[in-house]
Formats: C-alpha cells, structure tokens, sequence
C-alpha cells in the first residue's frame, strides 16, 4: 500500500497539482475578464501559446528561461491593452455585445493560431527543462522543475489574491465590476481599469504557457487544446469567483489526474467536460459562486 501511494498515487497527485496551478493562472485572467469586462474572450488560449512562443523567441535570442519567465509577461501585457482598445472597446455599449464579442475573439484566435504557424511552422517545439534533478519529500520523487512551478504559481496566485482583495486598486476594480457608471462617477478611470484588466488576464495565461513550455510541447494550435479545460475551471467554479477558479482548477485536474491510473488516458477530458454538464444543469451559476 505504502509503495502505491509513493510510486503511483503519489507522483499523480503532484502531476495533477502541478498543472491545477498553471490552469488556474490561464483560468483567473479568464474569470477577471468576464467579470470585469463581461467578455467571453476566445481567444484567450493564443495569448497562453503566446506565452510559450514568446518564450521560445527569447531562448533563441540568447536569454535564459529566467529572463523569459519575467520578460513575456510584460511583452504580451500591452497586447492585451491593445486588443482591448482595438477591439473589445467598441462593442461594450452594443446590445448584442455578449454575441459580438464572441465573434471577434474567435475571429482573433483564428488569425493568431495561423500566424503562429506561420512564423514558427507546425512543428512541435520543446525547449530544455531548466531546472534538472529531483527532490524526495515523504517517499515521493518529484522532479525539481514541477516542485518550482507549484511553489512559483501558487505565489502568483496568492499576490493576484492580494491586490483584488486586500489593495486600494482592487477595490477599484471590484468597484467598476460592480457599477461601472456610478465607479465612473466618482472620476475613477474605467476605461484605463478596463484596459489594464484585460491586458493582466492576458498575461497570466502567457505565465501559464512559459512555466508549461519545458512540460508540454510548444506547437501553434496548443492554446485551443488547453483553454477548454480552462473554461470548464470557470464555468464549475463560477464565473466571476475567485476562489471558485481555484478550488475548481485543483479538483477538476485532480479527477482527470487520479482517473487516468483507472480508466483510459483519452477518457480523462470527456469525464472533466460531463462533470462540466452536470454543473450546468445542477447549478449554472457554479459550485462555488454564492453571489449569483
């Protein structure tokens, strides 16, 4: 039983736990898009493959995967902005907004993921894991690169908590989540929130794709893969709440984990996508989301 636990169950768990982090950074920006801008942005899995693209230009100009972890995010952070000034912003006050949107990030997620293909071509991509070696904690073997990315994401994780909740400016943003006009009232700049709040969830989906760049490979259509699995993250934590995407991104990630030691490895997403429906028929507002 002791070697189950250690050589099997074991080592599922931290794998499950490794990428529950890195969906939940993909999930959150989600989750602070549409509760903030109420946007459902499509495109957001291209900005995650942005992530990891970014990252792999910069390895190939000579930096390290240090510079790349703290340079992406501040590179596809201003894309954000311009996606939401470009697009996004013209369609806020549109009756058919919620349809509108819908419509221009799938159309943007479409031209990134060709021109992803075309500047980088089809083929995978793997860079070199940065952290070699491993650590035994309680009989388990984990490889010391997944130890980092679960101490790192839970760090940002944690500081994203703190500036919503515990900062002056989060409470500014929960304030124009809330009532834009009477926030703007009060001569706060929500235009500037809004823009500032898009490009931030965009650049936590571009953390998520540099700290999975040395796991998964880096190929153009990676975004569309794993953004689905973020969707379910929010659509069963509930959208809008934060500790419903966390509590969301660990369990979901976990089942799909621990089912695949029980059942076929392609069975592991149908379970996550059923669990997604029976949510939305139990309670469409999520698990975890009591405020709606």
């Amino acid at each position: 039983m002791i070697e189950y636990l250690q050589f099997v169950l074991g080592p599922q768990v931290i794998n499950g736990l490794t990428i529950g982090v890195a969906i939940i950074l993909v999930s959150l920006g989600l989750s602070i898009i549409f509760g903030l801008l109420d946007v459902v942005n499509m495109a957001h899995g291209e900005f995650y493959a942005m992530g990891a693209f970014v990252s792999m230009t910069l390895y190939a100009l000579g930096l390290g995967f240090w510079a790349a972890l703290i340079i992406t995010p501040l590179l596809v952070m201003p894309i954000g902005a311009l996606v939401e000034r470009g697009l996004i912003r013209f369609v806020y006050h549109s009756p058919d907004r919620h349809t509108l949107t819908l419509l221009l990030t799938i159309g943007l997620s479409i031209i990134l993921k060709d021109l992803y293909d075309v500047l980088y071509g089809p083929n995978t991509m793997k860079p070199d894991n940065p952290i070699s070696g491993v650590t035994e904690i309680a009989g388990i073997i984990i490889p010391n690169y997944r130890l980092f990315l679960l101490v790192f994401g839970t760090v940002i994780i944690t500081l994203t908590w703190f500036v919503l909740f515990r900062t002056r400016l989060g409470a500014v943003i929960r304030a124009a989540a809330h009532d834009k006009d009477m926030t703007a009232s009060l001569g706060v700049p929500v235009r500037l929130i809004y823009s500032g709040a898009f490009a931030f969830g965009i650049s936590l989906a571009a953390l998520a794709g540099v700290l999975l760049a040395p796991i998964y490979s880096v190929f153009p259509t990676m975004g569309h893969d794993f953004i689905l699995l973020a969707f379910t993250v929010v659509i069963v934590g509930g959208i809008g709440s934060f500790w419903g995407t966390v509590v969301a991104g660990l369990l979901l990630t976990q089942i799909e984990s621990i089912a695949s030691l029980y059942i076929a490895p392609n069975w592991g997403e149908p379970l996550i996508f059923s669990i997604m429906i029976a949510v939305l028929i139990v309670r469409p507002q999520g698990l975890f989301n009591w405020s709606r």
